[in-house]
């Protein structure tokens, strides 16, 4: 079964799911506003203060579009520890060897996994992208095709893949809702200059105003991540580095040497689930579908899931009966994931009595219990989900 897919959103997510579809040999139109030349993204020597932690799993899925060997090339860095602290208590340590793996993930720039998956493009001739339809005005459904009508074109389609983020106006064309929430936190990330060698541990800790984290980066860059209230983290936003560097000092655990702040971003924190993942001939991936909170840094590797059982299901099925099997299979293993990262998040992230005595008995428990503690790590890397 050969289709004509059209793709609205060329990030990672929709990047990886025009290679998927196109490998099993369909017709691939790939709508994207802002095109990237992946050999500049990838040459570019300016750090993005943008990330994130792919488990084994994306890792693998990036190998077999043939992406993977790009960003082996780039800047990484493999993590092969994984730390979650809590005041006044003892890590829990997962390690990869624990489960006999060389490493858990890796951190990799977002321009970079983005440019590493646009430069397989050129293999692909039933790849074709489009960068000047301008905004989508409406979808139309008749018995043969999906009808697109754009400002500036008109696209027909057998399948219409949403991979254009949280906001997806693909989604909101379709007709169907979300339900969701801004959280009352917001989150900075600051990408800094460490004077230390490279880091292979990346470090979480809970604390009454919210998480801190350090993400390391290729040496010798890491990027430090502060959840606080929008407010606060406006005002921290603007002071000066040197005056940054000192309330990082003060509120960060002990980094692995001295640094320098480089760059810093406040990000909003958001969740949305959409109601349904499909309707019609059009289907909702990645943030389009779910924007999690990135406490675990789990979004895009989810969005990775999703296109992987998208092509999965495409193979097995027809049409309509893989778009239901795709729904079936992914809506509620992200929901799950969703409400977990929210009950770790308020249970955490707070400094009442009972919760904090519970929270430490719990990190202790896990710890000693190492049947338990894989079984958490081998989720955590993306063998179960």
């Amino acid at each position: 079964m050969s289709l004509s897919i059209v793709i609205i959103g060329g990030g990672m997510v929709g990047a990886a799911a025009a290679l998927l579809m196109a490998k099993q040999g369909h017709q691939v139109k790939l709508v994207e506003f802002k095109p990237i030349e992946p050999n500049h993204v990838l040459n570019d020597q300016e750090i993005d203060v943008r990330l994130s932690a792919l488990n084994l799993f994306s890792e693998s899925l990036l190998a077999e579009i043939g992406a993977w060997q790009h960003v082996l090339k780039a800047r990484k860095a493999p993590y092969k520890r994984l730390a979650v602290k809590e005041m006044d208590s003892s890590d829990l340590l997962f390690n990869a060897t624990d489960i006999d793996k060389e490493h858990l993930g890796h951190l990799i720039e977002n321009k970079i996994i983005q440019a590493s998956m646009w430069s397989e493009f050129k293999h692909y001739p039933n790849i074709e992208v489009i960068s000047d339809a301008g905004r989508l005005a409406h979808i139309r459904n008749n018995t043969q095709c999906t009808e697109l009508e754009f400002e500036k074109t008109s696209l027909t389609a057998d399948l219409v893949i949403a991979a254009d983020g949280a906001g997806s106006m693909t989604r909101m064309a379709a007709g169907i809702g979300v339900t969701g929430w801004r959280y009352q936190q917001a989150c900075m990330g600051v990408l800094i200059k460490l004077d230390a060698p490279q880091q292979d541990i990346t470090w979480q800790q809970f604390k009454p105003s919210g998480p801190v984290a350090f993400l390391p980066m290729q040496a010798p860059y890491a990027n430090l991540i502060w959840y606080n209230d929008a407010s606060e983290l406006e005002r921290l936003n603007n002071l000066s580095k040197d005056a940054l560097k000192m309330e990082l000092l003060a509120n960060f655990p002990s980094l692995p040497g001295d640094f320098t702040v480089e760059k810093n971003a406040v990000f909003p924190l958001t969740r949305q689930h959409a109601n349904q993942y499909v309707k019609n001939n059009v289907v909702l991936v990645g943030d389009a579908a779910h924007a999690i909170n990135p406490l675990a840094g789990q979004g895009v590797n989810l969005g990775f899931r999703d296109v992987a059982q998208l092509a999965k299901s495409l193979t097995q099925y027809d049409l309509p009966t893989a778009l239901k099997n795709y729904e079936t299979k992914r809506r509620p293993v992200n929901l799950l994931m969703m409400s977990a990262m929210d009950a770790c998040y308020a249970g955490f992230s707070n400094d009442i009595a009972p919760l904090k005595l519970m929270r430490n008995t719990l990190l202790k428990s896990v710890n000693k219990l190492t049947p338990l503690k894989n079984q958490i790590l081998k989720y955590a890397i993306g063998e179960y989900l």
